[in-house]
């Protein structure tokens, strides 16, 4: 077999992968700066676990406050890709304040606290305009092909940028370790310049416009059953990641270098779902995909509080955590996309998108800010108990809905669209 037959088939087409090496460079400077912001609030400034979940609740807000209103702004526009250029290109400017400010001895938490809350507004642009950018470039048949190999860039992300990231910030510092996220937002502006994808075009304005995709998210039993899940999930997570860099570093004493290559290891679980995901869909069907995903993510988690004991013993028990999450991580990510990618109308899709990451995504900040006030009230481990806990009952959302008698991918209603 030549080396091209082996090559998937989306990444011989050009469009598709310019788009996706954008992605993937991207993803990885997010993972740095995922671990080197949070580093640089704990170790530069001194934060504690409250003012970790102001940080958190900074960098979230905007999916609550922005994500229904750009996604009907979206819905709008005939030029996404350029809008998601522009976003690329302010994040870079953004990250690069916080080494300048370092380095003038200027930094602060409320710099740090800005410059996350801008990031996350410029963020919600990107991705409600990517939605509709993705569905341009792939054909519906495709779907999970292409979320599998963008899912694995994310998976190597985890596996290159945490790890980078700890080093990073254990010889440059911090701040410093941000200049490699901004550069990662210039190779991905730089590869969404190379594309013309035909962006379909604008929806029209008309009564009802701003709120079409939150009423449809509502009604669809699927994506409503998807919602309280996913939304679930993200709160108790968010509990939990608000006070996992805190929790490693302090509680169990392990040094950055350490903890970015224990992410690391998780990204190697991760590659491994995105891997065998189309054959898990396949085989299973997209709905049982996504219940037993949920599982193979969430309980791994719960090694997370009960690491105890030798250094050794509780290295091995946060690698077989991250690693075995990052499995059923992947088979959610997959799996869920492309049935939401199937169901959701074209014509209201970057409002839907933008309804459904201002319900689900909402949740995040809630739970950062909950985490922030019991890891203070009641501690570091019990609050950890408490997240990974409640993540794995989300799945109780999914067991009475269309979800698990869902096998293929469906036809979008399109005559269903009002507004």
């Amino acid at each position: 077999m030549k080396l091209r037959d082996r090559i998937p088939g989306l990444l011989r087409e050009r469009g598709f992968r310019r788009y996706w090496t954008g992605q993937t460079v991207s993803l990885i400077g997010d993972e740095i700066s995922l671990i080197a912001i949070p580093l640089a609030a704990v170790l530069v400034l001194g934060a504690d676990a409250a003012e970790m979940g102001w940080l958190k609740t900074a960098e979230l807000l905007p999916t609550l406050l922005l994500n229904l209103p750009l996604g009907a702004w979206a819905d709008r526009q005939t030029r996404r890709r350029r809008a998601m250029i522009a976003a690329d290109l302010a994040r870079a400017a953004l990250l690069l304040t916080l080494p300048v400010a370092y380095l003038l001895d200027a930094l602060t938490l409320g710099q740090l606290y800005a410059t996350a809350f801008g990031i996350g507004a410029l963020t919600v642009v990107f991705d409600v305009c990517n939605a509709t950018l993705f569905v341009a470039l792939v054909p519906a048949e495709r779907y999970v092909q292409a979320n599998s190999l963008v899912h694995g860039s994310r998976s190597m992300s985890w596996l290159a940028g945490p790890g980078a990231g700890g080093l990073l910030v254990q010889f440059l510092t911090a701040p410093f370790a941000l200049f490699a996220d901004a550069l990662t937002y210039l190779v991905s502006a730089r590869q969404l310049s190379r594309i013309k994808p035909v962006e379909p075009e604008p929806a029209p304005v008309a009564k009802g416009h701003f709120t079409a995709g939150l009423r449809w998210v509502v009604k669809e039993p699927t994506m409503r059953a998807l919602f309280a899940w996913s939304g679930t999930i993200q709160f108790f997570n968010y509990m939990f990641h608000t006070l996992f860099v805190l929790y490693v570093t302090v509680e169990l004493g392990l040094s950055a270098g350490v903890l970015g290559a224990i992410l690391g290891a998780g990204a190697v679980g991760g590659l491994l779902g995105a891997a065998c995901s189309g054959m898990v869909v396949r085989r299973f069907g997209v709905g049982p995909s996504i219940i037993v995903g949920s599982l193979g993510f969430t309980m791994p988690l719960l090694l997370i509080p009960l690491a105890s004991g030798p250094l050794p013993l509780v290295v091995a028990t946060l690698f077989a955590a991250e690693f075995l999450c990052c499995v059923g991580v992947m088979v959610i990510d997959i799996a869920a996309a492309s049935l939401q990618m199937a169901l959701i109308p074209s014509a209201i899709r970057s409002r839907v998108m933008g309804a459904y990451r201002t319900l689900n995504h909402g949740f995040r900040p809630l739970g950062a800010l909950l985490g922030g006030f019991l890891g203070t009230a009641v501690g570091l481990r019990p609050t950890l108990w408490i997240g990974t806990g409640g993540a794995v009952l989300a799945v109780l959302w999914l067991l009475p809905s269309p979800v698990p008698g869902t096998r293929e991918l469906p036809e979008p209603a399109e005559d269903a669209v009002r507004a």
